[in-house]
C-alpha cells in the first residue's frame, strides 16, 4: 500500500468534521432483530412453535423501553455510582426479559413465571455476541464505496479542507467500533472519555492502554488520519447523554479537537457536519448544536422532512456535496 505524501499544513487552514449516525445509517440487522432472536432460541432447543418472531417482537419492544425508562442509556447514572454494570448487564437483562415474556405466555395467557433455566445463559451470550460485529449486522451498499472515495478525497488534497476527521456519534453502548471494524471499517482509538476514562467505564470494549500508548509513539497522527476510515467514535454511554442532547456533539467536537491536534494552528477553521437517519435526533440535534446537518434517506419520508438540498438519498450524493463544498 502506498504511503500518502506529506502534506504541509498552511497556518490559515480548514479541518471538516464529519460524523455519522451509526444504526440505521451505516449499518443495519442482516434479518429483523426478531427473527435472529428466534434462530438463536431455536438452536438452543427452545420450542419452535412457543418462541416465534412475531411474539419476540411485541416481547422484546415492551422489554426493551421497560428497560430504557429504569436504566436510561445503559444505567450510565448508575454505573458510575458503582450500582450497575452498564451495557452488558443491561442486555442480558433485555434478552432475558424478552424469552421470559414469551415463554410464560401461552394462547394470549400468562402462566406462572418460568424458571430463569428455560433461558439458557449460553444464548444470551451467543446473542451478545451475535450483535457485537458482522453476524448480526450488515453496512448498507454505499458505505464502502463512500469510504473508498473519501480515502481518495484525503489523499488527493483536490478539495477545499487540508484535513477531515471522521466520526460516529451514536445512541448506543461501546459495541458499536467492534462492529464497523468487523463490517470492513478502520477505525481510531479516539472515545468520549466523559467525566471517566471510556476505557474505565464497563463495557464490551476492551483494549491495551499500553498497546494504544504505544501505538501512538510509534505512528505519527497525521499519517494515522490518512489510513482510518473513522477516527473516533462517541457513543452516549460514554459521552454521558443521548441524542437530541447538544451534549453528546459538543464532546464530539471537543474530541476532534484533540485528533486533529497534530496540525492544528489558532487560525484552523474548523467546519462540522452531521449525518443521519433520523430527523429529531440527528438533522435536527445536530443544527441545534450549531453544525451543518444533513438527512440521509433509509427509509420512507415522515412529515418532518427537511428542505431538498438538506436530504440525502444515499451517502455517495454526500460525496458528490463534500467535492463541491465552498
Amino acid at each position: 500500500m502506498s504511503t500518502p505524501t506529506t502534506r504541509l499544513i498552511p497556518a490559515s487552514s480548514r479541518t471538516l468534521l464529519l460524523t455519522f449516525d451509526a444504526f440505521g445509517t451505516l449499518f443495519h440487522p442482516r434479518l429483523p432483530i426478531p427473527e435472529q432472536y428466534a434462530a438463536a432460541a431455536h438452536q438452543f432447543g427452545l420450542s419452535r412453535t412457543t418462541v416465534t418472531p412475531d411474539k419476540l417482537e411485541t416481547a422484546f419492544r415492551d422489554t426493551y423501553r421497560a428497560q430504557m425508562r429504569q436504566y436510561p442509556n445503559y444505567g450510565r447514572v448508575d454505573v458510575l455510582r458503582g450500582q450497575y454494570g452498564g451495557p452488558r448487564q443491561w442486555w442480558e437483562e433485555v434478552i432475558k426479559g424478552s424469552f421470559r415474556r414469551v415463554l410464560s405466555t401461552e394462547n394470549g395467557e400468562t402462566r406462572p413465571e418460568t424458571p430463569e433455566e428455560h433461558v439458557p445463559d449460553a444464548m444470551v451470550e451467543a446473542l451478545l455476541d451475535r450483535f457485537a460485529g458482522a453476524e448480526g449486522y450488515a453496512l448498507y451498499d454505499d458505505v464502502l464505496p463512500f469510504f473508498r472515495r473519501m480515502r481518495k478525497l484525503k489523499s488527493e488534497h483536490k478539495w477545499s479542507f487540508d484535513r477531515i476527521v471522521v466520526g460516529v456519534i451514536s445512541n448506543s453502548d461501546d459495541r458499536v467500533p467492534a462492529v464497523l471494524k468487523s463490517l470492513g471499517l478502520t477505525v481510531g482509538d479516539m472515545r468520549a472519555d466523559q467525566d471517566k476514562s471510556s476505557m474505565d467505564l464497563p463495557g464490551f470494549e476492551e483494549r491495551s492502554i499500553k498497546q494504544d500508548t504505544a501505538s501512538e509513539h510509534n505512528k505519527d497522527h497525521t499519517d494515522r488520519n490518512f489510513e482510518l476510515d473513522i477516527d473516533m467514535v462517541i457513543t452516549s454511554y460514554e459521552a454521558g447523554q443521548e441524542k437530541p442532547h447538544r451534549l453528546i456533539f459538543d464532546v464530539a467536537r471537543r474530541q476532534a479537537l484533540k485528533v486533529s491536534r497534530p496540525w492544528l494552528t489558532s487560525r484552523t477553521k474548523f467546519i462540522s457536519v452531521h449525518v443521519g437517519d433520523d430527523y429529531k435526533k440527528d438533522f435536527k440535534a445536530a443544527g441545534d448544536a450549531g453544525w451543518e446537518s444533513y438527512f440521509l434517506i433509509r427509509h420512507r419520508l415522515g412529515t418532518d422532512d427537511p428542505e431538498a438540498n438538506k436530504t440525502l438519498p444515499d451517502l455517495l450524493k454526500l460525496a458528490d456535496k463534500l467535492e463541491r463544498f465552498p
